[in-house]
């Protein structure tokens, strides 16, 4: 069988990128430190009944494509059978070209299911389908043996404050498996008093699951710290928001707990309060996850829930969320001097949705750089609608340009799909090209003991020591 699309040298477009490729990256293990994996299926050690169910369930960036090619909904979250599903996908790839699917779905037919003799298209889409399903019945497919082939030594997922975290505790338990699945904590909800009734809702979520009666804003902090202190001692290391801006209204005390009183009442907070208090919370995040050692995380940029009237339908993370242009670069500054001037700025990764802001977020890491630790703010690996190989190149040109690419903590799935870890590779391949390139043009030394080992800094040797999982 010979590779007609992935072969070996894939997107490595010199001598010297393939030799910092297969030398230097593709064997290095992978640390996924912030990816949407579900716990449980990992607990359970879940296997998947075919390929729509691993594949196509809940990848929304396959079921934007379906649409895009007028594939009917029945097809993509509908009633259809697996089989009509997969179908449907096998018709739309051709028409992928040049779109990252296209590169994403043949990366993940090769690995880990070794396909790589023919394209997915309607006369192939029978035969791989059968192929993929009989392996899938195998151990080495279920979730853990995907993990395990994919040579992930750890993973971090996304997970609510209120999360019982019983999935990761059941994990820790069994000494069988020896990848490590730590929890993030991703305190959304507990800043979201847009939406009253759901706000609510969650805060007696929290009450409940840290045994506090929330009465105030004092015993809401006190809540949220005793479920920071709970994911410390399970493991988590890392905490992750999902914001369109950066938050740095200037909001006092006082009127933290009076707009806190007010929602909790039930009432609908103006624009202006609802400012204040996301700005409010995300400053005693960032105060909890300095205390704690941690890394904090944002994700900034994104435009979610754009078509109401198939969000409504279909729920959210469906589909229906694209990039956002809310101003960003005065208030970071203004939330991370803050913290800085406190004392209380923790290691910090954040992460670009919006093209036209690479630099702002390149130059912005290094107003907050201490000397403290090497590469403490860090610009992110290309998020949602850049995590391509466009995206990928201009983000590795901007930080190159004015950080330090050697310290970079490099690529993550930030994925629900366990057929994902395939982007490790994809980043490595383009971060060789980039590098071979410049060495074969006289733009670099021919140095591989320097430039390989940059390399491996950034495939792993630098996520380990940054989030302190070098044991």
């Amino acid at each position: 069988m010979s590779d007609i699309f992935i072969t070996e040298n894939f997107l490595l477009q010199s001598n010297a990128a393939v030799e910092l490729y297969h030398e230097h990256a593709k064997n290095c293990a992978i640390i996924d430190y912030h990816c949407h994996l579900p716990p449980l299926e990992i607990a359970v050690d879940h296997r998947f009944a075919n390929l729509t169910q691993i594949w196509l369930a809940g990848d929304h960036y396959k079921w934007r494509a379906m649409r895009a090619d007028g594939i009917n909904e029945r097809y993509i979250t509908g009633a259809a059978s697996d089989w009509e599903k997969f179908q449907k996908w096998a018709e739309v790839v051709p028409h992928t070209l040049r779109n990252p699917l296209y590169h994403w779905t043949h990366l993940e037919l090769k690995r880990p299911f070794g396909i790589s003799d023919r394209l997915l298209n309607p006369e192939t889409a029978a035969g791989i389908w059968e192929e993929c399903n009989a392996k899938l019945a195998r151990p080495e497919f279920s979730c853990r043996g995907i993990m395990k082939q994919m040579n992930v030594v750890l993973v971090c997922t996304t997970d609510d404050p209120a999360d019982s975290l019983e999935h990761h505790r059941a994990i820790v338990a069994d000494t069988s498996f020896g990848i490590k699945v730590l929890p993030a904590f991703r305190p959304d909800k507990g800043m979201a008093v847009e939406n009253p009734s759901a706000f609510n809702a969650w805060v007696d979520k929290l009450a409940a699951a840290s045994d506090v009666d929330i009465v105030d804003f004092k015993s809401y902090m006190d809540a949220l710290r005793e479920r920071h202190d709970y994911f410390h001692a399970c493991g988590g290391r890392l905490s992750d928001h999902g914001v369109e801006t950066i938050f740095a209204e200037d909001c006092t005390e006082s009127e933290a707990r009076a707009i806190f009183a007010k929602v909790r009442g039930g009432a609908q907070l103006d624009g202006a309060e609802i400012l204040k208090f996301k700005s409010a919370m995300l400053y005693e995040f960032g105060i909890m996850d300095h205390a704690r050692n941690w890394t904090q995380q944002y994700h900034i940029g994104a435009l979610r829930g754009a078509n109401s009237r198939l969000l409504k339908a279909l729920g959210p993370d469906t589909g229906f969320d694209s990039i956002g242009d809310w101003p960003i670069a005065q208030p970071m500054a203004k939330f991370f001097n803050r913290l800085d001037s406190e004392n209380k700025l923790a290691r910090t990764i954040i992460y670009n949705n919006n093209p036209r802001d690479n630099a702002v977020y390149a130059a912005m890491i290094g107003n907050f750089q201490d000397g403290s630790f090497a590469g403490k703010m860090q610009f992110g690996s290309s998020w949602w609608h850049l995590d391509q190989l466009d995206g990928m190149t201009r983000q590795i040109e901007d930080l190159s340009n004015m950080g330090l690419l050697s310290r970079f903590v490099g690529m993550l799935t930030d994925s629900r799909s366990f057929l994902s870890y395939t982007r490790h590779e994809y980043f490595r391949r383009m971060l060789c090209n980039i590098l071979g390139g410049e060495i074969e043009r006289g733009l670099l030394p021919r140095d591989m003991k320097l430039i390989g080992g940059t390399v491996r800094d950034i495939c792993y040797n630098n996520a380990a020591k940054y989030f302190g999982f070098e044991q």
